[in-house]
């Protein structure tokens, strides 16, 4: 089965591993994976991110090879690309609007320099009480 394409083997591993997930896990996390090649039983797909790969690892990781075992033969392995985005790919939008943006200005409440304790409830007056008392 080494002779087959890395698309032919992803594709049938695809078709078993949609059988046993639900379809919103599946389109999250199998759509975005590309066979990348396939060579001496090792399938190399790659992955958008290293979380994505993470994240196959922690819950789709027994799936995979068993699916990939019974797809390739018992020697099967499977390997990742993670996919590596530049900046020099990323696009530059212009700014909405040519409206300067200002601070609105608010109005401080006591600039005398006193400030009203949080911690007085008003209304309340304090009581004095003896320290001396016995229980």
């Amino acid at each position: 089965m080494t002779d087959q394409k890395h698309t032919v083997v992803w594709d049938n591993c695809l078709q078993i591993i949609q059988d046993n997930i639900p379809p919103s896990s599946f389109k999250t996390w199998f759509d975005p994976i590309k066979a990348v090649k396939f060579y001496n039983s090792i399938l190399t797909i790659e992955v958008p991110s290293d979380f994505f790969r993470e994240y196959l690892e922690e819950h789709f990781i027994e799936l995979i090879g068993k699916t990939l075992r019974r797809v390739v033969g018992r020697d099967a392995k499977l390997e990742y690309n993670v996919r590596v985005v530049s900046n020099e790919d990323a696009v530059t939008l212009p700014q909405q609007g040519t409206q300067e943006l200002t601070n609105k200005s608010v109005p401080f409440p006591n600039q005398a320099g006193t400030f009203a304790n949080p911690f007085v409830i008003p209304g309340l007056q304090q009581r004095q009480i003896d320290p001396q008392l016995n229980p």
